[in-house]
């Protein structure tokens, strides 16, 4: 075979200098974002902590409710008094340490007049039904403590809210309040915490709390394919004439 001529061989080693440098740049440029992105999570991290074993504090009212964020809001300890509309409680599958079933989401109207979503607990499939929970239902004021959830318009995955038939995949707020017609409804909705409750009642406190947080395995990825880089770099300019 003949080899190439001196001429294109330079032109060929001089295009993957670039590329490689060029990737270097790139997964150096990653690398770094990926150390940013974790330092942005544990700062997350501490701050959720923080609100989650803070004093209860108002649940957010009507003119605090278009600052409400995840970044700022999620999580906060807070507490709401009021009465709860049982009549229209929506329930939404979940699965959690107790196994399958669902979430009771009851409107409580607030003793400012305005409504929010409590996610009461978790029931088992047999105590779906509304009749099998009746008779001890918390009926009149209560005072209700937990954490405040932002709202989930994203279904869970292969599957959609269905409000007309009245199944709930996601604690979508807004959806919700649609289909049960319920008016001044916050953009959040409170999980309620762990208390005694009788049997079959929703059991409440289990508020999964977890961040993903994998950045420092990707920044180690990142930068060691810029070493590999780096090294195909040396590679290459060692062997040019």
């Amino acid at each position: 075979m003949q080899s190439l001529p001196p001429a294109r061989r330079r032109r060929g080693r001089k295009r993957l200098i670039a590329a490689l440098v060029l990737a270097t740049g790139l997964f150096v440029a990653l690398g770094v974002w990926q150390v940013e992105r974790r330092s942005e999570k544990l700062a997350l991290i501490a701050a959720v902590n923080e609100r989650v074993n803070a004093s209860p504090s108002a649940a957010p009212g009507p003119a605090e409710w278009p600052h409400i964020s995840s970044a700022r809001d999620a999580y906060r300890h807070v507490v709401v008094q009021g009465t709860f509309e049982h009549d229209r409680e929506t329930q939404v599958q979940a699965v959690t340490d107790l196994g399958a079933g669902y979430w009771v989401l009851t409107p409580l109207r607030t003793n400012m007049g305005w409504t929010v979503l409590v996610n009461r607990g978790f029931v088992l499939p047999e105590n779906r039904p509304r009749d099998s929970r009746l008779r001890d239902e918390p009926n009149g004021a209560v005072t209700v403590t937990g954490l405040l959830r932002i709202s989930e318009p994203k279904c869970a995955f292969l599957r959609t809210n269905d409000p007309k038939s009245d199944r709930w995949y996601s604690r979508d707020v807004t959806a919700i309040g649609h289909a049960r017609q319920l008016e001044n409804l916050a953009p959040y909705f409170i999980d309620a915490g762990a208390m005694p409750t009788p049997a079959g009642q929703p059991v409440g406190g289990l508020t999964v709390i977890a961040f993903y947080n994998h950045h420092l395995q990707y920044a180690l990825t990142w930068l060691a394919l810029a070493m590999l880089s780096i090294a195909g770099l040396v590679v290459v300019c060692r062997d040019a004439p």
